[in-house]
């Protein structure tokens, strides 16, 4: 293990490296459950110029982004648990995720977008529903369903 590891252990070093920052399961199962509903997207895009962030997925006429949120990386309020192993350093790291997605529903909903944010342990095809649903709406038509 590299001397100035941020991890507690060689174990905990690639059990963190082995996360994927996009495609993964819950996003890739959401985004089937989309597509299935004849909906089309952008994976992984910036949905503005000036924000520096990358977004799950875009729907950009209709000004709908959908980030896909881990449980422990986003600070679910149902599941989140502060590890106990390097505390300060995961309260840190934790809390500057939690500010930043803050800072980035602030910065979409000032440019007229909505932001729908799906929780990893959420039934993935009623969020489709709910996220299809906002599409049509603010593409100013109501089709049903597929």
């Amino acid at each position: 293990m590299p001397e100035q590891s941020w991890a507690s252990s060689p174990a905990t070093r690639r059990a963190m490296q082995g996360n994927r920052s996009r495609d993964t399961t819950p996003e890739l199962a959401l985004r089937r459950a989309l597509h299935a509903k004849g909906l089309r997207y952008r994976v992984c895009a910036q949905p503005l110029p000036n924000l520096r962030r990358k977004i799950d997925i875009v729907f950009r006429p209709a000004r709908v982004a959908v980030e896909v949120y881990g449980c422990f990386w986003h600070g679910c309020p149902q599941h989140h648990r502060q590890p106990t192993a390097n505390n300060k350093y995961w309260r840190e790291k934790l809390t500057k995720n939690m500010d930043r997605d803050r800072r980035t529903r602030q910065a979409l909903e000032d440019a007229g977008w909505l932001l729908i944010v799906v929780w990893e342990h959420e039934d993935l095809d009623a969020a489709a529903r709910r996220i299809a649903e906002s599409v049509r709406a603010r593409r100013g038509f109501t089709a049903p369903e597929a």
